[in-house]
């Protein structure tokens, strides 16, 4: 295993020759650099699987392993079919939560009514950001567990055919 300490996107892709791994597993929340790396590991050839939204789930046992395009419910997995299908990516694996995110219980008494994430009391403007979906401790590392499991059976599975 290679760990990489840094923010892997455009600025720095380049950097990493994915073709000599065995396999990529993609657990990264930003969307562009999702795509990056699903798309550069696709055009070396290198065997990849990357996790969908785990944020405002609670029920582990949804999570399940499938191809992008057979994927339903996560929103996430919505935006990475469009994209991969624009760039000509044919299938990816992935896990993914058939779970319908939970709503997160709006405090009326401090909230500004626009869904955003900015504490009482900021200076922030609510309206130019978003909600960041919330995650539950235990979600993302079973479906980090889930990943490993797939990536050690693939290995297995391709050493047992050479």
């Amino acid at each position: 295993m290679i760990a990489n300490e840094c923010f892997y996107g455009a600025e720095n892709a380049e950097q990493f020759d994915l073709s000599v791994y065995d396999y990529i597993i993609v657990a990264i929340d930003t969307v562009s650099s999702k795509l990056i790396l699903i798309e550069r590991a696709y055009a070396a050839g290198a065997p990849v699987i990357s996790c969908m939204g785990a944020g405002n789930k609670l029920d582990p046992t949804r999570l399940e392993v499938a191809d992008i395009y057979k994927t339903s419910v996560c929103p996430l997995a919505r935006v990475m079919r469009k994209e991969l299908k624009a760039r000509g990516i044919p299938a990816l694996k992935v896990v993914y939560s058939r779970e319908e995110a939970i709503k997160p219980a709006e405090d009326l008494s401090i909230s500004c009514k626009t869904s955003c994430v900015c504490p009482p009391g900021t200076q922030r403007k609510c309206t130019v950001r978003r909600q960041v979906p919330g995650s539950v401790s235990f979600v993302p590392p079973v479906a980090g567990f889930i990943l490993a499991g797939e990536v050690i059976q693939d290995i297995m599975a391709k050493d047992r055919q050479s």
